[in-house]
């Protein structure tokens, strides 16, 4: 896997159809607090073939390094703007879950790369969103499987049961210790653009689950109404991962809203 460094901090990512749609455009994703990459599991089948596809892992995940915390938004927005940087993005469609979602919002304030953001499950602010109801311990099997009581629907889980055990695995695997998990909580808790969402002009697909419990479907509506160009796509009794246990409906949505907001092959 490749790496982007960030004032000293190594950020790994993967690159996937390097060749569709052009060197300078990609969707990239950005996680949620202190999970894996698995998070875009459903996404990236999806997308990575009519695009190219770029998944960071968050500093402290997996084999980026993980620095003392706490971390800020900010901070996580700029190790994302390396990536794109370090593979030439000039046309980034960052798609971000929760904290990711939040990083997508800070970048596209401070820099141009951003061309559309999708944001899943996403407030304007930290008092909008419970982080404890994401993560568990992944030294725990029967903690990161409780947890996913909150994070998918009953209904998902009595119909998927194989799909829960590969979730189980992954996280095991893949989600951040107690101490990036804190790290990644402080980000959350320090980031507010309530009073800023009406800077952000870049078109904005706010899709959320009305059964989520970690983002309220108030707060995400509220981030669709306040962001001048934002669309709210509301997935009905879905709860978190909306896009695990809604795929092929948030498939579509974020398909569509790529198509429309793709760079012009033809423009300077």
């Amino acid at each position: 896997m490749p790496h982007a460094n960030n004032a000293g901090v190594s950020i790994r990512y993967e690159v996937d159809a390097p060749d569709a749609g052009g060197p300078d455009e990609a969707v990239v994703f950005c996680g949620d607090v202190g999970l894996g990459a698995w998070q875009f599991g459903w996404q990236h089948a999806a997308l990575a073939g009519p695009y190219t596809v770029i998944t960071p892992e968050t500093r402290g995940v997996g084999r980026s390094d993980a620095p003392p915390g706490p971390y800020a938004v900010e901070e996580l927005a700029s190790d994302v703007e390396a990536v794109c940087a370090a593979e030439g993005i000039r046309n980034a469609h960052l798609v971000g879950y929760g904290l990711g979602g939040m990083v997508t919002l800070a970048l596209a304030l401070a820099s141009s790369r951003p061309a559309s953001l999708t944001v899943l499950g996403t407030p304007p602010s930290g008092d909008g969103y419970n982080p404890d109801g994401v993560w568990a311990d992944p030294a725990s099997s029967d903690a990161v499987r409780g947890s996913l009581n909150g994070l998918l629907s009953e209904s998902f889980r009595e119909r998927h049961p194989d799909a829960i055990t590969r979730i189980v695995e992954w996280r095991l695997g893949e989600d951040a210790d107690r101490e990036t998990f804190e790290a990644h909580r402080a980000a959350v808790e320090g980031f507010d653009l309530s009073d800023r969402l009406y800077e952000i002009t870049t078109p904005t697909l706010v899709v959320y689950g009305t059964g989520d419990a970690t983002c309220p479907r108030s707060a995400a509506e509220t981030l669709a109404a306040g962001i001048p160009r934002g669309e709210p796509h509301a997935i009905e009794g879905a709860r978190h991962l909306v896009g695990v246990e809604t795929s092929a409906a948030v498939n579509d949505a974020i398909s569509g809203w790529l198509a429309e907001h793709a760079a012009d092959p033809f423009s300077d």
